[in-house]
């Protein structure tokens, strides 16, 4: 397994006289003296107290390396390389010596730098090597894993060096980092025993530090790969007022770690115990906690860019605790993280902890959004004697059923196929393919690709948009056929048993499936049997166009055109624009969507001849405008009397006139 760069990481910090400077920043002290007398010497001044390079480099990694422990108790490991005349290791990979005690008490094993250089000089380079060197042994989790002989391959070894000092020219940080990728690549041209491994992968940071105001700066650069085993990265600070806060920034970065900013903390003055204010404390937490969050439409205005830090952070409100949120239990967790706060030294971060650790939960919610309701989002909880963040489910509950797919963004949409669907899927399944079988000539994956496209050709979406896939058992044997890259005689006659069982429903003028009635908005014309039966042999021709791939599937679509043309064609000027549709004669033509007969199709308006109403009315009067018109329609609606064809007109015309005929004989 790939292990992450964050699993071991090893400082390297320069103990030699550079670092031996103040930072010229005074540290602000109140310092009360009883005055001497009086007058202009009563009180005397104190001197400046400055902290030294090496106690801000100090300081930052301790605070880097409390974060570390608080949020991974276990599981990441860190060491320290202190570089003077000679390497002075601190720690090791052992998980008893992850924790800041033991550093604290090396570091004062110590001592500070010596700024007399007489001493003799320091370098950096034995540090880096000295810390290349750890990262070749093995932890204790690798350890485990390189037990089982199959697992021996897939163990990678990757780790981070940060290195801390104060340089005064950029040649020398380009030649470090030109040291330090030949070392690793020296190290690990060696043999190496059971307990170590070679190096993968390394994540160099340099860090250089200056006082305040600052001799010499050098160029900063983002995190640049220079070969497939080192990456490499310059960051340059001021050490008394931004290394603390870049650290900060690095850990976040190292480890995937977010920032959480509880606001309106109700909290007693400590100077007036009656009176109360708000306040606000900000932790650290793995990232993940935040992932119910990011997939709100309005995440980008929950994260908010922290002052003077290179990171984001997501303000989440103090919600009063109610009677029944000690019952931690009751509400529907999805996750829980552990937390690190990051003034960890302030009132308000101690009140608030020890809240929590007296068996108190806080409820957090999101900001309100408009009009929008109360949020809940997390829950800040102890449990053993650590402080965890709760993510709360904030959307469906993972005890529900699934969403319908009928409950679309356009609401509850019923008119879709979903059994069609279903059966689509489980018809075109996926399954592993040993690949020393015999595959032919085209691949696995070639083949379903082309299955599922020959599926796919032609199928509608919505149940109001066809015809012949709802009418059940008599199109059932077609469309399951139709869709075979090869057909055989045998189907070739199946499927023409088909279109001639549509003829017989037809011409006994039997009704359709009531779900084949055509779109309900379609109106008294849709819904007339000859029209819809035009629909389905049109649909019949679109699907069968769609799938003429081979001789056969020709054969099928010929049968359908030969019995079509036998009949009477409908009027063309008589069909609705909303039901005519154009075929594609090119059978590889197809859209996501695929065009039927139902679906609305935008037609040119056939423009109708304009007729002179003034000349064809002039002399006439109402009354004989009136009796053309009911003749022209009588004409055309009845048939004209027989009797009256044989008089052409000529008087009345006697009825039954046989009659007298046969009385006469």
């Amino acid at each position: 397994m790939s292990w992450p760069n964050s699993l071991k990481t090893v400082f390297v910090i320069d103990h030699g006289p550079v670092m031996a400077r103040p930072s010229d920043l005074p540290i602000e002290l109140d310092v009360f003296n009883k005055p001497r007398g009086h007058g202009p010497g009563a009180f005397i001044p104190v001197t400046p107290v400055c902290k030294s390079l090496w106690t801000c480099a100090a300081e930052a990694s301790f605070e880097y390396c409390r974060i570390v422990w608080d949020i991974y108790p276990t599981g990441r490991l860190i060491r320290f390389m202190i570089c003077d005349t000679k390497v002075n290791p601190i720690g090791s990979w052992g998980t008893n010596q992850q924790n800041l005690t033991s550093i604290t008490y090396h570091f004062a094993q110590l001592g500070v730098p010596v700024s007399d250089s007489r001493l003799g000089d320091s370098s950096i380079m034995h540090g880096l090597t000295a810390a290349l060197e750890s990262l070749t042994e093995c932890s204790d989790a690798q350890l485990e894993k390189l037990k089982s002989p199959g697992n021996k391959s897939k163990v990678h070894n990757r780790g981070r060096v940060i290195c801390i000092s104060s340089f005064r020219e950029d040649g020398y940080v380009r030649s470090l980092e030109s040291f330090f990728q030949e070392t690793i690549v020296q190290i690990n041209q060696r043999n190496f025993p059971p307990t170590h491994m070679p190096i993968h992968h390394c994540d160099f940071v340099v860090v250089n530090i200056y006082p305040n105001p600052p001799t010499l700066t050098l160029k900063e650069h983002p995190r640049l790969e220079l070969s497939p085993l080192l990456s490499c990265e310059l960051i340059s600070v001021c050490a008394s007022r931004w290394l603390a806060s870049r650290l900060v920034s690095l850990v976040l970065q190292h480890y995937e770690l977010a920032s959480t900013t509880v606001t309106g903390i109700p909290m007693k003055e400590e100077q007036n115990a009656s009176s109360s204010a708000n306040y606000d404390v900000e932790i650290f937490h793995p990232v993940a906690a935040h992932a119910d969050i990011l997939k709100l439409k309005n995440e980008s205005a929950l994260f908010l860019m922290k002052e003077g830090y290179g990171y984001k952070t997501v303000t989440l409100k103090w919600c009063t605790p109610r009677a029944t949120s000690n019952s931690v239990e009751m509400w529907p967790c999805s996750s829980a993280y552990r937390i690190s706060p990051v003034d960890v030294t302030s009132r308000p971060s101690s009140c608030l902890t020890n809240f929590l650790l007296g068996g108190r939960s806080v409820m957090l919610e999101l900001p309100r959004s408009g009009t929008g309701g109360r949020t809940t989002s997390h829950m800040l909880a102890a449990h053993g004697g650590e402080i965890f963040l709760h993510s709360l489910l904030i959307g469906r509950s993972v005890i529900e059923d699934p969403p319908s797919i009928s409950e679309g963004s356009g609401g509850r949409v019923t008119d879709y196929r979903i059994p069609d669907f279903g059966e689509m899927m489980k018809e075109n399944k996926l399954v592993p393919y040993l690949l020393s079988e015999p595959f032919g000539p085209t691949l696995p994956i070639e083949r379903a690709s082309n299955r599922m496209e020959r599926w796919t050709q032609y199928w509608p979406m919505t149940i109001s948009s066809t015809i012949i896939f709802n009418m059940g058992a008599h199109m059932e044997t077609l469309t399951k056929i139709i869709v075979n890259e090869e057909l055989t005689d045998d189907q070739v006659i199946e499927c023409k048993k088909v279109i001639y069982n549509l003829l017989a429903l037809e011409s006994r003028n039997e009704p359709l499936p009531p779900t084949c009635s055509g779109h309900r908005d379609r109106g008294a014309k849709g819904n007339r049997r000859e029209e819809q039966y035009r629909i389905l042999f049109k649909e019949c021709e679109i699907m069968l166009r769609h799938h003429c791939r081979s001789e056969q599937h020709r054969r099928v679509l010929a049968c359908l055109l030969e019995c079509r043309s036998k009949g009477t064609a409908p009027n063309p000027l008589l069909v609705p624009a909303s039901t005519k549709e154009s075929v594609p004669e090119n059978n590889s033509a197809r859209s996501s969507i695929p065009d039927t007969p139902l679906s609305p199709v935008a037609m040119p308006a056939a423009k109708a001849p304009r007729l002179d109403v003034r000349s064809s009315l002039a002399g006439k009067s109402l009354l004989e405008v009136w009796n053309s018109s009911v003749s022209a329609e009588v004409s055309k609606k009845q048939r004209e009397f027989v009797g009256r064809i044989k008089a052409g007109g000529q008087g009345p015309v006697k009825l039954y006139a046989h009659l007298d005929k046969e009385h006469e004989t």
